[in-house]
């Protein structure tokens, strides 16, 4: 190591899983050592009540203390804990913070809506080889997705909304295999969603945007899962992942294919992780509608993100 880099850990809970990313940080520069993901599904029948459940509470908090536990052993410096959409939303938050708080003893930091956005296009543009004149990233997780826009690397407007894949799951509740009816219906959601909700804000930020079209970067596990699907690799390359855009007749395509099969065929596939084969019915879903929505013509997955951001302030 460097003597200017110093080993950090971020610890990050999202409605989906929790995730732990160790790394080598210098400035701006962020070099990961290791990176791991546990489902734990926090936002496991919580749209209903807004309450988080006890045993997504509990296991979640397992999967923290796992966690900072190999940051331990990778002699991280400092050991970070955001925590994201489903934390954010629940009426009893501090109940998860606070068995956080006495299982580990760290503290959890609940990031607004705002704060998140703003870090998903840090992160995913900072460590840009080639980074584009203006890009509109979007980052899917599982109970928001945040937007942003900006310019040679400098934020221009950004904005969290109520649409994720687990939410959008306990909303649909495709059967097993989903029906052609279920597909359309889930459709025609997220474009009403979008268009209500999205496109008052986005599309004018886009339109405000001087010269060529922004490039649009999607940040988020679902990217990443379509990416190595596309590329028919369980393997993580970053490289070979951040180097396959997904084009809108793929992301068509995948969507169609993914919502005809079974819970175990999608399970099956390579580069999709069985226990996210239901997740990412409305993944495929979501970045299909959003693509289709504001007309761009491909999305380039990036690896990076949010907690490449939580590493760097």
């Amino acid at each position: 190591m460097s003597a200017a880099a110093q080993r950090r850990a971020v610890i990050d809970i999202g409605t989906n899983s929790v995730k732990l990313l160790v790394a080598e940080v210098a400035g701006q520069s962020v070099t990961p050592l290791w990176e791991r993901g546990e489902q734990t599904r926090l936002g496991e029948g919580f749209y209903d009540s807004r309450l988080l459940q006890p045993a997504a509470i509990a296991r979640t908090l397992k999967a923290v203390a796992g966690f900072q536990e190999r940051a331990r052993e990778l002699e991280a410096a400092s050991i970070r804990v955001i925590a994201t959409s489903a934390a954010r939303d629940a009426r009893n938050g501090a109940e998860l913070t606070a068995a956080i708080a006495s299982g580990t003893g760290l503290t959890v930091e609940v990031l607004s809506g705002h704060d998140e956005a703003g870090w998903a296009f840090r992160g995913a543009t900072a460590g840009l080889a080639d980074p584009p004149e203006s890009a509109c990233v979007i980052d899917v997780g599982g109970g928001s997705t945040e937007c942003t826009v900006g310019v040679q690397g400098s934020l221009r407007w950004s904005e969290s909304f109520h649409l994720g894949t687990v939410r959008w799951l306990e909303k649909i509740r495709p059967g097993n295999p989903p029906q052609p009816a279920e597909l359309s219906h889930c459709r025609k959601s997220i474009a009403a969603f979008l268009n209500q909700h999205v496109a008052p804000d986005l599309a004018p930020a886009l339109a405000r945007l001087d010269g060529t079209p922004p490039h649009l970067i999607g940040v988020g596990g679902t990217f990443g899962i379509l990416a190595r699907m596309e590329l028919k690799t369980d393997d993580f390359d970053r490289e070979r992942i951040e180097a396959t855009p997904l084009s809108r007749a793929t992301l068509a395509a995948w969507t169609e294919r993914l919502w005809t099969m079974t819970y175990a065929q999608r399970g099956a596939l390579p580069g999709l992780p069985p226990e996210r084969a239901d997740v990412m019915l409305m993944g495929a879903a979501i970045i299909e509608q959003f693509v289709l929505c504001f007309r761009f013509e491909s999305v380039r997955p990036s690896s990076r993100g949010l907690r490449f951001a939580a590493l760097m302030n």
